[in-house]
């Protein structure tokens, strides 16, 4: 269905278990070195504790506070794949909670990434199941907005494309589009291994400061 305004694409296959997988405890600060800087969330918060998150983007733009396209993509929703949900930040009400969990949970869905409005904290963090939010109310939804699933939104001014990979932890979200990820997980891997060489050099009182000094030299000179 292409009507505008009640857009419904088929859902995107991105990355394979096995791919996915590769990425699993690469820290978000690392990947996000490696990106640039300059993409991921900002504002939105874990709700559910500290487990990290990682699958495959199945988005929908809906209305602020309407979940009914957001239960239409529970059609789409598979084992591992991340419902990513651009409510518009709107946090007057909430637009999951703990029985969208429960349905999520059977299906073997990986979390949620929602920018907008949650409920039902506490259960998502009994649960340990993956929730990121921009806020929380105890307001429920409205069921009577069109909306999109599966087409381009923003979450907290990231642009996440259906298929993408998704990978978030405590720090915030990212996402990944499938092309980029095989160069991006091999200077990752890279870039962790030398942070784990300077934590080592830290421990044995072994780092060399003079870049710093070298640096501000540099600056100035430049500034001349």
């Amino acid at each position: 269905m292409t009507e505008t305004g009640l857009r419904l694409e088929p859902r995107a296959q991105g990355l394979s278990e096995r791919h996915r997988a590769a990425f699993a405890g690469l820290p978000v600060a690392a990947l996000s070195d490696c990106m640039g800087r300059c993409t991921g969330t900002r504002y939105l918060m874990p709700r559910h504790g500290d487990t990290p998150l990682v699958g495959n983007a199945v988005t929908v733009r809906t209305r602020a506070g309407d979940n009914l396209m957001i239960h239409k993509a529970f059609d789409l929703l598979q084992a591992g794949d991340v419902l990513v949900v651009d409510a518009g930040g709107a946090c007057d009400n909430a637009v999951v909670g703990d029985l969208m969990m429960q349905m999520a949970q059977r299906r073997g869905v990986a979390g949620f990434v929602i920018d907008g409005a949650v409920r039902d904290v506490a259960a998502f963090r009994k649960a340990g199941f993956p929730c990121y939010s921009r806020g929380v109310t105890h307001r429920g939804p409205h069921k009577d907005g069109l909306g999109e699933i599966n087409t381009v939104v923003t979450i907290d001014g990231m642009v996440v494309f259906p298929g993408d990979l998704i990978v978030a932890d405590a720090d915030g979200v990212l996402a990944i589009r499938p092309d980029d990820a095989p160069d991006l997980l091999e200077r990752a891997v890279r870039h962790v291994e030398r942070e784990k060489a300077f934590s080592e050099a830290v421990a044995n009182d072994a780092v060399d400061r003079g870049w710093v000094d070298a640096r501000i030299a540099a600056l100035r000179g430049a500034g001349r």
